[in-house]
């Protein structure tokens, strides 16, 4: 077993992690989550009721358009694709990481060697077998340099390295840098195994992958849909149970949704929206709700002549209370950010100082900066909790004296165009460690980088959290990067999301991840 796993069970015991950190660091590191949980003297969750085969299940959730699974930018999208391709790692709620294409892992103790354990039997839908060399040929195309390959900056460490294959299912990758979130990364939305005669177009024009269903509809905007297939994971998971999923698209009205189910047109929603939770309620739906580190970043984009001054920025951040914002955009719903974008949840979390309003001192700030009376235009997404949010942001700017009028657009033009707007509010999804989200969101010249922030201090410090296994000894380098956002005043980050989805009590296994994934394989009706 790796030495850093025993110190973190001394870590446990001692009670400096909670068991949900050790579970999430110890599994990071390729310890088989059964062994975790016997480290801990507890055994896994207990089997639920017996899975029934058949039926349709319809839930509403926005079906955006398909695109090459690395450049996926939205978890919806995500969502529709893992229908039929499929990740090497699954992420869960109490969380562990687990195998999914891959059996197993190891690290090395310096962490610049991982091998990769592919299970055996994995077959494509063709018929043909997966072996180490289609994984190869995945991670690769990961590491190149494509433009809107979010997956090119996480991969870094894969990209300055070798990637080889040992035999049919065994893959040795040996890293250019120490990188302490390669699994975890290997479990996102867009690290999705295609074959390698993929061309790169929408994978649902002639799709080929490994998983449990097939895109028998693409319709954005309105409906997709899958539908049962063949499936070599039946014996390793089970399932699957349904013989097709239909993805709804109801807009982003909440009140649509309520609407639907009232009417018995939908099953399930993919998020309620806070001021729907009692109407769902009333109908008898049950519920599910998670913790996460989903977020709103309402960010500044430095590129944009306005807010290249970091007094500007930081006079916006101070004239906002990020607690009006949680009550006002989510009810409550969640735990108030700090604007740094690392939650409390991430195991790697620092506790720096919490953030302040000071009015007096953001007019000042405005006032040196010359733009005392400007303008400006806060954009959002018209979805109801994503709106709401931006307009309490609004509201206080305006209650400041600072006038800030509000831009809320459709989806078709807010998805087409969401890195380009120079202050507005965007959804980011959960990501198990806060030192990914830094590296995704923050890093000088990152694909997803849309604040445009570029400074190589912060830089050399991500650099070195993220050769740091340890999560606790990385705490450290993250108190550093968190205090860098927040001095440059990077982003108002208002709140952390508490999930929850309702379902129809028929529906079972489909409980909302703190990532929003959904793993089809796992959801059946109950007669």
């Amino acid at each position: 077993m790796h030495s850093i796993a025993r110190r973190h069970l001394r870590d446990h015991q001692n009670g400096r992690l909670s068991r949900r950190e050790f579970l999430t660091r110890v599994t990071a590191l390729g310890v088989a989550a059964p062994l975790a949980y016997g480290m801990l003297g507890t055994g896994t969750v207990a089997a639920q009721a017996q899975p029934v085969a058949g039926g349709i299940l319809r839930m509403q959730m926005p079906t955006l358009a398909l695109c090459d699974p690395r450049l996926a930018d939205w978890p919806e999208i995500g969502n529709m694709l893992r229908g039929w391709l499929e990740p090497l790692v699954t992420y869960h709620a109490d969380g562990t990481f687990t195998g999914h294409l891959l059996e197993r892992w190891e690290t090395s103790e310096d962490g610049l060697n991982l091998r990769l354990h592919l299970r055996p039997g994995i077959r494509w839908q063709n018929g043909e077998a997966m072996v180490a060399e289609h994984v190869a040929h995945n991670l690769r195309r990961w590491c190149e340099p494509t433009p809107r390959n979010g997956l090119a900056a996480v991969m870094d460490a894969v990209a300055r390295g070798e990637v080889k294959v040992v035999d049919d299912l065994t893959l040795d990758v040996t890293l250019g840098f120490a990188d302490a979130t390669l699994i975890a990364s290997m479990s996102d939305y867009n690290a999705l195994i295609v074959h390698p005669s993929y061309d790169g177009a929408d994978p649902s024009v002639s799709p080929l992958g490994s998983g449990p269903y097939l895109p028998i509809l693409n319709e954005v905007g309105k409906m997709q849909s899958l539908e049962k297939v063949s499936w070599w994971g039946t014996p390793v998971f089970g399932g699957p149970w349904l013989d097709r999923i239909d993805y709804v698209d109801l807009g982003t009205a909440p009140m649509r949704a309520l609407e639907a189910a009232r009417a018995g047109q939908i099953d399930a929603v993919d998020q309620t929206i806070a001021d729907n939770i009692r109407g769902f309620q009333d109908l008898g739906w049950i519920s599910s709700q998670t913790d996460s580190a989903a977020t709103l970043a309402v960010r500044f984009q430095q590129k944009d002549r306005t807010f290249v001054d970091p007094r500007v920025r930081r006079a916006l951040q101070l004239a906002v209370e990020n607690a009006v914002v949680l009550d006002i955009g989510v009810n409550g719903l969640g735990m108030r950010g700090e604007n740094h974008h690392v939650c409390p949840l991430h195991p790697d979390y620092a506790r720096v100082d919490p953030p302040i309003t000071d009015i007096p001192a953001a007019q000042a700030l405005l006032a040196e900066a010359g733009l005392t009376g400007h303008t400006f235009t806060l954009t959002s997404l018209d979805d109801a909790w994503q709106a709401l949010s931006c307009d309490a942001v609004a509201a206080q700017l305006n209650d400041a004296g600072i006038p800030t009028q509000r831009q809320i657009l459709p989806g078709a033009e807010y998805w087409a165009n969401w890195r380009t707007y120079p202050f507005s509010g965007t959804y980011w999804n959960m990501r198990p460690l806060g030192v990914q989200v830094l590296r995704l969101a923050y890093r000088s010249g990152s694909e997803w980088n849309e604040t445009g922030f570029f400074n190589p201090a912060f830089d050399t410090t991500l650099d070195r959290a993220l050769g740091i296994a340890d999560a606790t000894e990385r705490q450290a380098a993250m108190q550093e990067l968190e205090t860098i956002l927040r001095e440059e005043a990077v982003l108002i980050q208002p709140f952390w999301r508490t999930l929850t989805r309702h379902a129809t009590p028929r529906l079972r296994g489909a409980a909302i991840l703190p990532t929003l994934a959904h793993r089809h394989h796992e959801w059946w009706l109950a007669p």
